[in-house]
């Protein structure tokens, strides 16, 4: 299964939106399309940023409480 981090983990890892656009920026990526669609996980893990990795562990921990969310 793909993992998509969108705005919310973002948000779930306190880090602010200036921050994000930064790195999208500086990283070649697109802002707008992430706050539409949210980016998938590889693509972050590839460039091996420590506040990246902190918002991919929020999208983990997301889709970990959905799911537990959903057999119930």
């Amino acid at each position: 299964m793909k993992l998509i981090v969108k705005r919310e983990d973002l948000i779930a890892a306190r880090q602010c939106s200036s921050g994000g656009r930064a790195f999208f920026k500086r990283h070649g990526l697109d802002w707008s399309d992430f706050l539409k669609n949210g980016i998938d996980a590889e693509i972050l893990i590839k460039i091996n940023d420590v506040m990246a990795n902190q918002v991919i562990e929020q999208a983990r921990r997301r889709i970990w409480v959905e799911a537990k969310r959903n057999k119930q």
